[in-house]
């Protein structure tokens, strides 16, 4: 059988925020990109779990700039608006976005589609092929069999890094026991009076949670239940079924995951409308596909961003974006859910573009969840703006590197800030 073999400038593994974010940026100057994505929607956690808030767009309540504002200002602007700014609900978490998730998604594939980027949905990455310290050729799958993609730059935006990983880049699973955070099955409530549902001060439901639990019919799992109000009136987000203990790189233990997950949300759902004040007359909707995972492999980089730099409030002179998220450690192992703030208020410390770089591999990035991190600065980084801006960070930087003729390690901070304030990013980095 003939393998097909196509060229691009630039290779996107991943069509998550962070994919989203490289593509657009590389396309937008000038570069032939490709985008592979496995599913049939671009997003990442938006397409796992529908409609989940933009949190960490506001570090010191200033927006981070760059693509996360202006897919939120298109949105916004749209008749009738199709986001809004608003202050999260749980503890130490600033103001987030919420949008229509639908319109959003079509908004995503539009700006794709206006910088040029040849976007394939249903395609899997595979393996890649060296030709010593440079990825020469990726073999790639998609429903009409194998094919090959010859590109000259490889950003990986995967989510599990397996391509980094097979190239050779170090990583490691989880944290330092290899616990990994709990993924989550999400759904909406439609129909929910607020007024009535939103009326007692617990914004987690505590006591409901705890009746539920004692008659059995919640997971002990349940004790805080994360309800916040969605978008659209009468909805309302069901962010609270998190599964423990699953290898999100093993597809068997996630699609058990999620058939748990869908078991747990069901009766939730039910115990939401019999118990719950406002929410007896709704139903579930938009159900998760499959579990988010939050948690796989953290790459090896340059640089390993840690706790302490966050604590320290760390400006890096390669600082690509600003971020004041908590830690947000959702129940690894036996551990409960924790939202700490990483630093003090008012502060914020900023990511290493050092932390997207492979030590050797001359014509490879990474963005995202997988990034080159501890697992303490992992759980602040993690959020969908944050990972939007490394992408753009990766995307722009693959201009660079191409342009000069140099490796991807060889991309000066200057340049990289330079262009990245230039496109409306970065604009907190002092």
């Amino acid at each position: 059988m003939t393998i097909r073999t196509e060229r691009t400038d630039v290779l996107v593994i991943g069509g998550g925020t962070a994919g989203f974010g490289a593509a657009i940026a590389a396309a937008r100057q000038g570069l032939e990109v490709t985008l592979l994505e496995a599913t049939s929607k671009v997003g990442g956690v938006m397409a796992f779990c529908p409609g989940m808030p933009w949190g960490g767009a506001y570090p010191t309540n200033q927006i981070i700039g760059g693509l996360i504002e202006e897919l939120t200002e298109r949105l916004t602007q749209m008749v009738p608006p199709a986001a809004a700014k608003r202050d999260c609900t749980l503890e130490n978490f600033g103001p987030e976005i919420i949008y229509d998730h639908d319109v959003a998604t079509l908004t995503m594939f539009e700006m794709l589609e206006e910088a040029g980027v040849r976007t394939r949905l249903g395609a899997i990455a595979v393996s890649p092929e060296m030709n010593g310290d440079t990825i020469s050729l990726v073999q790639c799958c998609d429903r009409h069999g194998p094919f090959s993609l010859e590109p000259k730059i490889v950003i990986d935006c995967s989510g599990d890094g397996d391509i980094s990983a097979k190239a050779g880049v170090p990583f490691a699973l989880g944290d330092a026991s290899g616990n990994m955070m709990a993924v989550t099955i999400s759904f909406f409530m439609v129909g929910v009076e607020w007024n009535r549902a939103f009326a007692d001060p617990d914004p987690y439901f505590q006591k409901f949670a705890a009746k539920g639990i004692a008659e059995g019919r919640l997971h002990s799992d349940l004790a805080k239940l994360y309800l916040m109000r969605g978008f659209h009136e009468g909805t309302v987000f069901c962010n609270s079924v998190h599964v423990r203990g699953v290898d999100g790189t093993d597809p068997v233990a996630v699609s058990a995951a999620t058939q748990e997950g869908r078991r747990r949300c069901h009766k939730l759902a039910q115990f939401l409308k019999s118990d719950v004040p406002g929410f007896d007359k709704a139903h579930m909707s938009m159900l998760s596909p499959t579990v988010g995972v939050r948690e796989t492999r953290k790459l090896q980089g340059q640089y390993r961003l840690t706790g302490k730099d966050l604590a320290d409030a760390t400006k890096f002179r390669d600082g690509i974006v600003a971020c004041d998220n908590p830690i947000d450690d959702v129940m690894r192992a036996e551990g409960d859910m924790t939202h700490l703030a990483a630093i003090e208020p008012g502060q914020f410390y900023t990511i290493p573009f050092r932390s997207l770089v492979p030590e050797r591999i001359t014509n490879l990035m990474f963005a995202g969840r997988i990034l080159s991190a501890d697992s303490v600065a992992f759980a602040s980084v993690r959020g969908m703006p944050q990972c939007m801006a490394m992408g753009q960070a990766t995307g722009a930087a693959a201009a660079l590197a191409l342009r000069s003729g140099v490796a991807v390690q060889e991309v000066t901070a200057e340049e990289l800030v330079r262009s990245l304030s230039s496109q409306g990013l970065n604009r907190l980095r002092i």
